[in-house]
């Protein structure tokens, strides 16, 4: 037996933290680790190494972070590091001086090469096969589909161009082709993702690209449109209300994209979004949910909002409460403010208590409470196509248009106990509570 034959796979393990947008960097490593030879280990002890993925942008996920890089180093001692966090590196190297490498987010290269150096591969092309796919984290029928790094908006609660960059676009044929092969290996969802997926190639000018020999301007109405030939479920995340969503409302119409949009307020008084620098105001944000609504009355909208931003009045947040109620809003999560390392807003004036801003959060999330609630209750009656994910003593945990994964709410069918993982189904909503549908099978 030859040493190559003999020679044990050098095996990494990998912990990744944080949102869609790392653990797509994490699909990336992964992907090159295993076509380059790498098994992969989901313990510590069967790891020769170990890379952690993570997320630096509030201080509870900083804190996180340097945990898992600590447990990690306790667990096995050969750690590198990268993601959001990394992009701070001296915070990594202060609180772990003996990690064996530092680097920031989509630096899938800087990774590899730190691994070639503390752990070579053992090459053997019988083992070292990828599928066309490459290595995921998400199930098998869903993928999340990342357009863009970075962003251009200076949002003063956020430090994510200083960590992410500036928008740098992927070319559009490459995203045409990731989609195609994954709905080649049976994926049935795709989420699109970036940090500003209204603004895909705003940086370079919407040139012109190319997939399947056909012109395919880099915007993102161009990008859905080709999208909707494959199919399947495309949802989109991170939309900024810009006019140009409203180009999309037709497509969803035309069930070529999901009747679902995913758009950041995070507040209403014209006052505190100046403070923040958002790239839109609550200005005939109204009229234009009416406007969607009425071209696509299912569209479900999602949204998230900050509580206690630096100077919030009682009045200013309670505007918001009266958005909430005019927006009805399908699906809303709330963040109590919380200073971050190299914001701009941790300077501004009149901070709010830190109690106050966890007691507006809480009070914004219960008076949302009701509104979502009277948004599914309106489901109740209908007949509807959902994706099952899991089954469970409950029966088949399934999820409609409207419910992203991990983020939204479920459909439990409760006499889908048989139905197959990864398939779609029929079935009638005949319950529901303030967040999950309860439904039986159809046909």
């Amino acid at each position: 037996m030859s040493e190559n034959q003999s020679r044990k796979p050098a095996t990494v393990g990998f912990v990744s933290l944080g949102c869609p947008k790392a653990s797509s960097d994490a699909e990336q490593i992964l992907t090159r680790l295993r076509a380059e030879g790498y098994s992969l280990s989901g313990s510590y002890e069967g790891a020769d190494l170990v890379v952690v993925n993570t997320c630096g942008f509030i201080d509870a996920a900083v804190q996180e972070s340097l945990d898992a890089i600590g447990e990690a180093l306790a667990e096995n001692g050969k750690v590198v590091v990268t993601g959001c966090l990394g992009a701070k590196g001296d915070v990594v190297r202060e609180a772990h001086p003996s990690v064996l490498a530092v680097t920031g987010p989509h630096a899938t290269q800087e990774v590899m090469d730190a691994i070639h150096i503390h752990l070579p591969p053992a090459h053997d092309p019988f083992v070292d096969l990828v599928p066309p796919q490459g290595i995921r984290l998400t199930p098998d029928h869903y993928a999340y589909l990342k357009i863009s790094e970075g962003c251009n908006h200076r949002c003063t609660f956020c430090i994510i161009p200083s960590l992410r960059g500036d928008l740098v676009s992927r070319p559009v044929g490459d995203v045409l082709r990731e989609a195609e092969t994954l709905a080649a290996a049976g994926v049935k969802e795709l989420l699109v993702i970036s940090q500003d997926t209204s603004a895909y190639g705003v940086d370079v000018k919407y040139r012109t690209g190319f997939w399947g020999g056909k012109p395919v301007k880099t915007r993102l109405y161009e990008l859905c449109n080709a999208l909707g030939d494959f199919g399947i479920w495309v949802r989109l995340h991170y939309v900024y209300p810009y006019p140009s969503v409203d180009d999309l409302i037709p497509l969803m119409k035309e069930g070529r994209i999901l009747p679902y949009l995913d758009v950041p307020f995070q507040h209403a008084s014209g006052r505190i979004l100046k403070l923040m620098k958002r790239p839109a105001s609550a200005e005939k944000v109204l009229d234009r949910i009416r406007a969607w609504r009425s071209e696509v009355p299912d569209l479900t909208i999602r949204s998230t909002f900050i509580t206690g931003f630096p100077g919030e009045t009682e009045a200013e947040f309670n505007e918001l409460l009266d958005f909430l109620d005019e927006a009805e809003l399908d699906r809303v999560g709330a963040f109590a403010y919380s200073d971050v390392e190299g914001a701009v807003a941790n300077a501004l004036p009149d901070p709010v208590p830190p109690d106050l801003r966890e007691e507006r959060r809480m009070r914004l999330m219960r008076h949302q409470e009701d509104i979502s609630t009277r948004r599914l209750e309106r489901r109740i009656g209908q007949r509807m196509s959902v994706l099952v994910d899991d089954i469970d003593e409950e029966g088949a945990i399934a999820r409609s248009e409207g419910d992203a994964p991990e983020i939204d709410g479920l459909v439990i069918i409760t006499d889908g106990h048989d139905l197959p993982v990864g398939e779609f189904a029929e079935v009638m909503v005949n319950d529901c509570d303030v967040h999950d549908l309860y439904a039986t099978l159809v046909g």
